[in-house]
C-alpha cells in the first residue's frame, strides 16, 4: 500500500531515513515521499515535495548504475553532510576542533577504476554494477572517471572475451600513469599459452604499460610509473593509490604544513611513498609499510630521484608490530595512513611517545576519531581538521587532521 514519509536524515550509506527507521533510497532531508514499504525499505519512490537541495543528476546512467550515491544533491549539500558526518564522529567522542574548507576533486578525475566485465551471448560487457544488483550497468558517459578510463572500456570487454568464463565475472582494475594504462585483471580462466599470447597482443594494441592476469604480469611495456614529488615510483600491481590527482595533493598540502619544519619524519602506512618522498625534499624520512612489494618500488624509486634527502624503509605489519616508543622518539613528525580500521595499536604507541605533530589521514571518521580520543587524553590538541573528497558523488568520506603536543 503506498504511503506519504518524511525523510528526516541521511544514513551513512546515504539513504534517506523516515521514521521507522524504514530507508528511501535517492532522498534527502526534508522531502516528502510517496512509497511502498517492504521490511526496512521504502520502494518505488516518487518526490512529492523536493528538497531545495535536489538537482538533477549530471551523469546520464545514475538511474541504473550503482557506482555514485548522491549525484541528486547539490555540491554544497554534499560536502556540508561529509562535514557534519566527521564532526558527528568527533562529538561523539567529545572532541571539538576548527574546521578547514572541503576540497573536493572535479568530475572525470578518478583515475582508478574496477570494472567488472563478463560474457555474454552477443559478446561481452563492462561496467559498473547498479544499486544492490548483480546487473552490469554499461557507462560509456560516465561523469566520475577520467577520459583515459572511459576510452578502455572496449579493452574491459576484449578482456572478458579473452579469458572470462561463461558463468562468472571478471573484475578489471584499470589505472592511469605517466606511460599508459595499468590494468590488473582477477577472476578469469587460468592463464595458459594460446591465452597469454593473445593477452600480450591486447596489450600492445592498447598501448598498455602493464597488464596483469591474477598474479602474473603478463605483458611489460613500459614501467607505469606514478610521480610522488620528484621521484617517478611503479607500484607493483593492486598497489594502493590515492584515487584523484587532486586529492593526493590536497593531502599532501595538508600534510606538509601539519610536518613543516620537521627534520626526520616517520610515514606509518606509508604506501609506495605518496608522503615519504615529497617530503623528502625538506626532510629526512622512515617509511614504514606493510607490503614488501609497495616498499621496494618506494626505496627504487627513492634511489633513481634527485635530490632528495635520506629516506629509509621497512617492511612491517603496522597492526601486529606497531612502531614503539623508544623506535618513535628518534623523529620530530610522524604522519599516519591507516586503511579503514584505524591504526589502534599504533595510536597508542604514538600517544606514549610524544612527538610534537602528527599529521593524520584517515578514510574512516569513525576510527579516526577513536584514535583522536586516545592522542587527545595523551596531552594532544587536535588543532584542525579537513574533509578532502576524493569520491565525488559516493559516500565515502576522507579527510587529514593536525595534532599538535603541548
Amino acid at each position: 500500500m503506498r504511503q506519504d514519509f518524511t525523510i528526516e536524515r541521511l544514513g551513512h550509506m546515504g539513504d534517506g531515513i523516515a521514521p521507522g527507521p524504514l530507508f528511501a533510497p535517492r532522498t534527502l532531508p526534508g522531502e516528502t515521499i510517496s512509497a511502498e514499504v517492504s521490511g526496512s525499505q521504502l520502494d518505488d519512490i516518487r518526490i512529492v515535495t523536493p528538497s531545495p537541495d535536489r538537482v538533477a543528476p549530471p551523469c546520464r546512467h545514475y538511474r541504473s548504475c550503482g557506482g555514485c550515491q548522491l549525484q541528486h544533491a547539490s555540491d554544497s549539500f554534499v560536502e556540508g553532510w561529509k562535514l557534519e558526518v566527521v564532526r558527528a564522529a568527533l562529538a561523539a567522542q567529545g572532541i571539538e576542533t576548527e574546521w578547514r574548507p572541503v576540497v573536493t576533486s572535479p568530475p572525470q578525475s578518478r583515475r582508478r577504476a574496477t570494472l567488472a566485465v563478463r560474457r555474454t551471448k552477443k559478446g561481452s560487457l563492462a561496467g559498473f554494477h547498479g544499486r544492490a544488483s548483480g546487473t552490469i550497468v554499461e557507462i560509456p558517459d560516465c561523469r566520475l572517471l577520467d577520459p583515459a578510463l572511459i576510452a578502455a572500456l572496449p579493452l574491459a570487454e576484449a578482456l572478458a572475451q579473452a579469458g572470462a568464463s561463461r558463468k562468472g565475472e571478471m573484475d578489471v582494475t584499470l589505472t592511469v600513469t605517466r606511460n599508459g594504462l595499468d590494468v590488473l585483471v582477477a577472476g578469469g580462466k587460468p592463464a595458459d599459452t594460446p591465452l597469454r599470447m593473445e593477452l600480450a597482443g591486447l596489450a600492445e594494441r592498447h598501448r598498455l604499460a602493464r597488464l596483469t592476469w591474477e598474479d602474473e604480469v603478463v605483458a611489460l611495456r613500459e614501467p607505469p610509473v606514478q610521480a610522488f614529488g620528484a621521484a617517478q615510483v611503479a607500484p607493483p600491481p593492486g598497489a594502493f593509490l590515492q584515487a584523484t590527482p587532486q586529492g593526493e595533493a590536497a593531502l599532501l598540502a595538508a600534510v606538509a604544513e601539519i610536518t613543516g619544519g620537521a627534520k626526520r619524519v616517520v610515514d606509518l602506512f606509508a604506501g609506495c611513498g605518496t608522503f615519504a618522498l615529497p617530503l623528502a625534499a625538506q626532510a629526512e624520512v622512515h617509511a614504514v609499510e606493510g607490503e614488501k612489494a609497495m616498499v621496494q618500488a618506494l626505496d627504487q624509486g627513492w634511489r633513481q630521484a634527485q635530490g632528495l634527502k635520506k629516506v629509509t624503509s621497512e617492511a612491517r605489519d603496522l597492526f601486529r608490530r606497531p612502531l614503539m616508543p623508544d623506535e618513535l622518539k628518534r623523529f620530530d613528525a610522524a604522519v599516519i595512513d591507516p586503511p579503514r580500521a584505524g591504526a589502534e595499536a599504533q595510536t597508542a604507541e604514538l600517544a606514549k611517545a610524544g612527538l610534537p605533530v602528527i599529521a593524520y589521514v584517515s578514510c574512516n571518521p569513525v576510527t579516526f576519531a577513536r584514535d583522536a580520543r586516545v592522542l587527545v587524553d595523551a596531552g594532544y590538541s587536535l588543532d584542525w581538521v579537513q574533509v578532502i573528497d576524493q569520491f565525488r558523488w559516493s559516500v565515502h568520506i576522507e579527510l587529514a587532521a593536525a595534532f599538535r603536543r603541548g
